[in-house]
């Protein structure tokens, strides 16, 4: 969605290519950094809880890029948030699955797979829902979807799941 909301608010084909793809690909890097770094220094638990949270409030960036308009400076702003946030959570959650090698490939096919699911059919409706709502509503409600995903993680923390994971172990894991 994107590249029908950025085109849709006002911003050219050029801005797209010069904004989006230079600051969207320096900050995929750089979260993807941060995010290895961060996931060795926290629990599963808390770097879980911290990508999800963070991935939620990248939402919230789109959401005031719409009500704002055309404005290069926060549309690099929003970019780097988004894709710093999205490669952060994936490397967190990436790690999460890699503390138990009992599971990890199960556990990485199941994800993927339903990742695939939402992906290639719910994002079909994206944009007859950013057209009926509007993109701040859009990006509101977007936001609101992640909240399930919350709500797992508590159940899950909950019931204790956490407790049974240990940090990843050997040449490249930090050190205790």
């Amino acid at each position: 969605m994107t590249v029908p909301f950025v085109r849709g608010i006002g911003f050219s084909r050029e801005d797209y290519a010069n904004i989006v793809k230079i600051w969207g690909f320096t900050a995929t890097l750089l979260g993807g950094f941060f995010g290895g770094w961060y996931a060795r220094q926290v629990s599963v638990a808390t770097g879980l809880w911290v990508g999800a949270i963070l991935q939620l409030a990248s939402n919230l960036m789109f959401a005031v890029q719409a009500a704002v308009g055309v404005n290069h400076a926060l549309l690099a702003v929003t970019m780097f948030v988004e894709n710093f946030t999205g490669a952060l959570g994936t490397v967190v959650f990436v790690s999460a699955l890699c503390t138990n090698a009992n599971h990890t490939a199960t556990q990485f096919a199941v994800v993927t797979s339903l990742a695939a699911i939402g992906r290639t059919y719910l994002s079909a409706t994206a944009g007859f829902v950013a057209e009926a709502a509007g993109w701040v509503p859009f990006f509101f409600i977007s936001s609101a979807v992640a909240i399930p995903s919350l709500i797992l993680l508590w159940w899950l923390q909950r019931r204790g799941h956490f407790e049974t994971l240990t940090k990843p172990t050997g040449p490249l894991a930090a050190d205790d």
